[in-house]
């Protein structure tokens, strides 16, 4: 069978996974809940926190995506965790430091990283047993441990602002030795189990990647920090799960030249037509339950609008990732809501 029947085959039977999860409200959400959160496929949100895509992020909390990504800087120009896109200097964001659901969409935005935790847990406080959200964040200089700003330090943030609401590594690797023996023994509970909780992703930023004089980058070092805390007994602590960034075809953690720090890595992020080109075994991720993540969905070809396709042309999108076993498609879908509250079997 040619590649495009193999792909028409994947989408037709991805779709039919599609109709099953949606179908009518009620018994679509039963469907969607009883997935495993390794099974299953939602979508996400591409830099959520700029104001001409949500006026506040709790507007993007409220849009139903199953991940929202945001930018934060930790270099020496400022003095606290920076969200913005491209200025390193300061915050452009739509962050209001929220600290009850009663100041959503009430105070004056551009805050940081802990501004927008604190809307986050204000937004979780608010709806209780909501949907699971990965909150993914792209350090994009890297950590600063010099500074007051490296794993421990990000890790006490996320702790003191989000607490019991985020899904730990520790939790994942309870009465395992490491995350990879976790996942693959099928560790991750169901959707269901997973409602109320945010799970944090790590990806190194492309300044850190574009910077030949950082040999250590954000995945490597929160790895690191994991293998520390779990010889210490202390797993229970950490807040986040490193991803390995962008695809490569077999096992990428192969990069890793000290082999302790790849059973640390359960989180897979990179292009997604990498994923869908063909030359990578995607179906390993799913053997494995690994979580991966595929951005720039739209760019997939054949491409379609990255921010204003037809809600057909996302939903069948969707679906292909499915059939790629991905576990977030993630564009700038965010005028669709009820896209962005897809969540289909995966594979």
């Amino acid at each position: 069978m040619g590649l495009r029947n193999r792909m028409a085959g994947a989408v037709t039977a991805g779709l039919a996974a599609l109709t099953l999860v949606l179908g009518a409200a009620p018994a679509g959400a039963r469907a969607a809940a009883d997935l495993p959160y390794a099974g299953s496929t939602g979508v996400g949100v591409h830099n959520a926190y700029e104001k001409a895509k949500y006026p506040y992020f709790a507007d993007a909390l409220d849009s139903g995506a199953a991940m929202l990504e945001l930018d934060v800087w930790t270099n020496f120009f400022g003095s606290s965790w920076r969200v913005s896109h491209d200025n390193p200097f300061g915050n452009d964001s739509n962050c209001e430091n929220a600290t009850s659901p009663a100041q959503l969409r009430t105070k004056s935005r551009n805050q940081n990283l802990a501004g927008c935790l604190s809307d986050i847990r204000s937004w979780h406080d608010a709806h209780p047993g909501h949907r699971p959200v990965v909150l993914k964040l792209e350090l994009k200089d890297g950590f600063a441990a010099n500074l007051g700003r490296g794993p421990a330090e990000l890790d006490a943030l996320l702790n003191s602002k989000l607490g019991d609401a985020v899904y730990r590594p520790g939790q994942l690797a309870a009465g395992h030795p490491d995350l990879d023996t976790a996942a693959r023994a099928g560790a991750w509970p169901s959707r269901a189990a997973m409602a109320g909780k945010f799970l944090v992703e790590l990806i190194p930023g492309t300044l850190e990647e574009g910077n030949a004089n950082d040999t250590l980058w954000t995945d490597r070092e929160y790895a690191q920090y994991l293998r520390s805390l779990a010889a210490a007994g202390r797993l229970g602590q950490a807040a986040a799960f490193p991803a390995v960034h962008r695809a490569e075809a077999g096992d990428p953690r192969a990069r890793y030249a000290d082999a302790s720090l790849r059973p640390w890595f359960v989180v897979f992020d990179g292009d997604a037509g990498a994923y869908a080109g063909g030359s990578i075994d995607t179906a390993w991720y799913d053997r494995n339950h690994y979580l991966l993540i595929a951005t720039d969905a739209h760019n997939v070809a054949p491409a379609i609008d990255g921010v204003h396709p037809t809600e057909a042309q996302a939903r069948d999108r969707v679906a292909l990732m499915a059939s790629h076993h991905a576990s977030i498609a993630s564009a700038d879908w965010y005028p669709l809501p009820s896209v962005l509250a897809t969540v289909v079997p995966r594979g």
